[in-house]
């Protein structure tokens, strides 16, 4: 790769390879279509909302895609996913601390909460070095930031700051009072008590705490432990502060975007932990330009999730894009697993696309610019325009913004126009993205628009000899089976079935 693509180290990113691009961490217009909105709070698991933001644009370039999936096979890694996870609930530790140390007013505490929270910072990364030494690292993003991290590390500036920090630290936890309690008397001297413990009875009858470690608001008995301790040891207090004042921004630019982003990974590595340990499976797509767009086992992903909280049965498919096909069309009975099929294609590219694992056995997926796609929307009742007007106010920026190269899915389009002005307008769309060098997916009720273009393949929702749906997709034509039809095999409502209830 070349040095002049690379960011600057103090830019350093192990999400992208280049800057994201600006305006691309709104909620892109196709998920909704794909039901990946519904998957970003399983998605992102215990990390919260903080992380969505990173699923919601895709990398740049092919390089840029290739860059994350690299990082993401090292970060799946047994050795490097317990670091990363051991490394992320430290640094869980630290918000924690800084959440408590506002509620501070007590400069000397504060100081010693903000150098507790230095200390973990350090010993994190200390750890997680010493983890990541022993690992075997092979995308470049991950050893990129192993070079950074141990330059670092063996640097004075942190070595400097480690040892003071530690060590005022350590002079903190070994100091010990002596309050002794006697006839409405109080007196605090330090050093270790010689006799045996007794709990003292504070005036609010709450027993006493470490004032530097428990809670951040600091009771009267304790305020006067710490003004004692002040005259004690007046060395100390002042070296603290100053210690605490010194390293005050202590966090490094890189560290600080590193711990930010690398959970965008650990987030779907565990989920996907999850989802193979209930049966399903996952797999590093293929990019190849000269191997067609193809996968094996391919499932929606997101009927997945809500499959295993039902205890549904999830119908995988295989599908080819063969030598010079660019569009299915895709037909048969309703409620036969068409629109979830189109979903699972989209979902394979997006996943592809942003550097990530698969809910497939096998696939190959190409280098696509970008995705989109069009669902069959309802009558808007605030804008008071029909479907059909629906449809094509949210078609026509797709249509004109003439992007080459991308993944396009359609489900149901023009459902409410006659057939022929369906027709017709169904075969200029697809010849429309066809023609910009598109691959996608059209699903429909008209099986004639597999006959739109050159370019066009047929593949049908397939019922069982009883006519009943399967769930399962394959080429060819749909037979013609009426939409009653369907749903009365479904549910088994035909005269002879219904008699032998009866």
């Amino acid at each position: 790769m070349k040095e002049e693509n690379r960011l600057p180290v103090t830019e350093f990113s192990i999400l992208d390879l280049h800057e994201p691009g600006s305006g691309k961490k709104e909620i892109p217009s196709y998920f909704q279509d794909l039901n990946l909105n519904t998957m970003l709070d399983r998605l992102t698991g215990k990390f919260g909302r903080q992380v969505q933001q990173y699923f919601m644009y895709l990398p740049e370039t092919a390089e840029d895609e290739a860059y994350r999936r690299a990082v993401y096979g090292d970060v799946k890694k047994t050795a490097v996913y317990d670091a990363l996870t051991a490394f992320t609930g430290r640094l869980a530790r630290i918000e924690a601390l800084q959440q408590e140390k506002e509620k501070v007013h007590n400069p000397r505490q504060r100081s010693v909460w903000q150098l507790r929270e230095i200390e973990t910072w350090c010993d994190a990364y200390t750890e997680l070095g010493v983890a990541l030494e022993q690992t075997d690292l092979a995308s470049e993003g991950m050893r990129r930031f192993w070079e950074i991290l141990r330059g670092i590390l063996a640097g004075s500036a942190f070595r400097q700051m480690q040892t003071q920090v530690r060590g005022i630290m350590e002079a903190i936890r070994s100091l010990r009072l002596v309050i002794t309690y006697e006839k409405d008397r109080i007196r605090v001297e330090v050093g270790a008590a010689q006799a045996e413990y007794e709990p003292l009875p504070a005036a609010d009858r709450a027993p006493l705490r470490n004032p530097f470690s428990a809670d951040p608001v600091v009771s009267e008995l304790e305020n006067g432990c710490l003004n004692i301790l002040k005259k004690k040891k007046p060395a100390l207090f002042p070296e603290l502060m100053n210690i605490a004042e010194r390293y005050e921004h202590y966090q490094s630019p890189v560290f600080a975007r590193f711990e930010k982003e690398i959970l965008f990974y650990l987030s779907y590595a565990g989920f996907q932990r999850e989802m193979e340990a209930q049966g399903f499976v996952f797999a590093v797509p293929s990019v190849s330009e000269s191997c067609p767009t193809e996968a094996k086992k391919l499932y929606d992903l997101a009927l997945a999730c809500v499959s295993l909280k039902e205890g549904k049965k999830v119908v995988a498919n295989d599908f080819t894009y063969r030598d010079g096909e660019s569009f299915f069309v895709l037909t048969g009975p309703n409620q036969g697993g068409k629109t979830t099929f189109a979903r699972s294609l989209g979902q394979l590219v997006y996943f592809t696309r942003i550097g990530l694992d698969v809910p497939a056995a096998e696939a190959n997926v190409p280098f696509f610019r970008d995705i989109q796609s069009h669902f069959s929307v309802e009558e808007s009742v605030e804008t008071g325009r029909g479907k059909l007007k629906e449809e094509l106010v949210r078609l026509a920026p797709m249509m004109e913004a003439k992007q080459q190269g991308t993944f396009v899915v359609i489900n149901e389009l023009f459902t409410t126009a006659a057939s022929h002005d369906a027709l017709v307008m169904g075969q200029k769309v697809l010849n429309h993205f066809i023609s910009l060098g598109c691959i996608g997916i059209y699903v429909t009720h008209l099986k004639e628009l597999a006959a739109a273009h050159e370019r066009v393949a047929s593949l049908q929702a397939m019922l069982d000899e009883n006519r009943i749906q399967t769930f399962e997709i394959r080429r060819g034509e749909a037979p013609d089976t009426p939409c009653a039809e369907n749903l009365v095999n479904k549910y088994r409502l035909t005269y002879e079935q219904l008699k032998e209830r009866l």
